[in-house]
């Protein structure tokens, strides 16, 4: 009950508690006064006044000590029941006790403040505390649902560059391949020259649509987390010549040059995976080549790595582009291809633990280059 009143404090409870434990300690003290001394009711009547100061206040312990000092004075000092004071002792001892009651409840009442205060303060800052982790928790629940907008955004984004690469992509092989098909179809005396041409056509088309959709392909695989590269020991020398001859016909503009050193060791990667690098890479620099211009396939050893390059004399990547240019459907300046090439054979290079990325060339173009182990025993 005493905690529950220090929580709420009142003047005029802390009043009618010390009135009431005054009237009760004296007329408990009063049947055996004359069997203790005089202190005893003095020492007990100060009892009321400490109770008051803490469940009252300031105000109710004043009040408590006057009602206690007139019920010292009245029923414990003689004559009793009269306000005179015959003894100096008895009058001293009855100052003493007025100046202590009225110290000890001011005391007592100050400190019952400080601590009401300071209850009220941890109250206080509990509540603050809770509104301060319900602030938190929304800001994260902000946070979480702003980074779930956002990354519906950017799958939309893809979606809709995936259509826009469809549509550009595989319509433009397949309008080619309708168009040879429909010609030879029609009837018309072909020589053999331009026979051949027709079908040159259709299986170059057919080729693009297929590196289109093994793309197409590594790129779920690579969202689904599941490209594991199938090592085994490759001669870089025989990867290299592979793309170059099966995409002769992407080069008539162009030289290509490899200058892969006989020297070169070994590899340790995935025969196919590499394959679809490079063929992507020299794909990329037969788009940008100028004609006449030259294509060089290069390889170095460094240390444990090899790095291989493939360099052309186009217009070359800005500096601030380099970094965007492999994201998945961010296709370069001026470029209409569908901006996957690049993204899939770094998610490829980077599984065989090493690195894609490109530089300007010494005389300018781009130079996109990769790194990949060197097999070991």
């Amino acid at each position: 009950m005493l905690r529950s009143l220090r929580r709420e404090p009142s003047g005029g409870t802390g009043i009618a508690l010390g009135l009431a434990l005054v009237l009760a300690v004296t007329a408990t003290v009063t049947p055996v006064r004359s069997h203790v001394s005089r202190a005893t009711p003095a020492l007990a009547l100060v009892l009321p006044v400490v109770l008051a100061g803490m469940v009252g206040g300031r105000a109710a312990a004043l009040t408590t000590a006057i009602a206690a000092a007139a019920a010292l004075n009245l029923a414990f000092i003689p004559p009793r029941w009269t306000p005179k004071i015959n003894s100096v002792d008895d009058a001293v001892a009855f100052g003493v006790f007025v100046v202590i009651a009225l110290v000890v409840g001011t005391l007592v009442a100050r400190e019952a403040d400080r601590r009401r205060a300071a209850e009220q303060r941890s109250a206080e800052i509990q509540a603050l505390y809770r509104q301060y982790e319900a602030v938190v928790a929304e800001r994260e629940r902000l946070t979480e649902e702003s980074h779930r907008m956002a990354l519906l955004e950017r799958v939309d984004e893809q979606r809709k560059a995936l259509l826009r690469s469809v549509s550009h992509d595989l319509r433009t092989p397949l309008a080619a391949i309708r168009a040879a098909g429909s010609d030879m179809r029609s009837g018309a005396d072909y020589d053999a020259v331009t026979r051949d041409e027709l079908l040159d056509v259709v299986v170059d088309e057919a080729e693009r649509l297929d590196r289109l959709v093994s793309n197409l392909l590594s790129l779920s695989r690579i969202e689904a987390g599941s490209l594991q590269p199938d090592r085994q020991a490759v001669a870089l020398d025989e990867l290299v010549a592979d793309p170059i001859i099966r995409l002769a016909r992407l080069f008539d503009h162009v030289r290509v040059e490899s200058a892969i050193p006989a020297d070169l060791p070994l590899i340790d990667a995935d025969y196919s995976q590499l394959d679809q690098v490079l063929t992507n890479l020299l794909e990329n620099a037969a788009r940008h080549a100028p004609p006449g211009s030259t294509v060089e396939v290069g390889a170095r050893c460094l240390g444990d790595q090899v790095e291989v390059w493939v360099a052309d004399e186009g217009p070359g990547v800005p500096l601030a582009d380099r970094d965007r240019l492999f994201e998945p459907f961010r296709s370069g300046p001026g470029s209409q291809s569908s901006g996957i090439g690049l993204a899939i054979s770094r998610a490829m290079a980077e599984a065989h633990g090493g690195h894609l990325d490109v530089r300007a060339g010494p005389t300018g173009g781009a130079v996109f280059y990769f790194t990949v182990p060197v097999r070991r025993g």
